[in-house]
């Protein structure tokens, strides 16, 4: 006489239910650190753009005897100085600019890198 009482191999629903649940919530952290870092790593690089811009200024001023245009155009035009173009905020997406009053580049942030102590 066999019984008639099934007993499968497999997950049951409640097993399945709780693995997916817990990837969900393994992914949602990666992620967030993930998106956290890249925003850092745009501060940063918009950070070391502006330095290297306020070099560039600085040279020029040097070598031209005067300030560049407010908007970098006299620099960008000068493939001595940065042949692929003036490079653009990676946060903002704007062009960098010139501050008439103090020569340096404004960018979007004056505070220190995030992560530098």
């Amino acid at each position: 006489m066999q019984s008639s009482h099934y007993r499968g191999e497999g997950f049951s629903l409640i097993e399945l239910l709780l693995v997916v649940t817990l990837i969900g919530i393994i992914a949602s952290i990666i992620t967030a650190r993930v998106s956290l870092n890249a925003d850092n790593a745009r501060v940063k690089s918009c950070f070391h753009n502006r330095s290297e811009l306020n070099s560039s200024v600085e040279r020029w001023y040097i070598e031209k005897n005067g300030w560049p245009a407010s908007d970098l155009s006299d620099i960008g035009a000068d493939t001595d100085y940065y042949p692929s173009g003036i490079p653009v905020c990676p946060v903002s997406g704007t062009p960098y600019t010139l501050n008439a009053t103090t020569h340096r580049i404004d960018g979007h942030s004056t505070t220190a890198v995030p992560g530098d102590h």
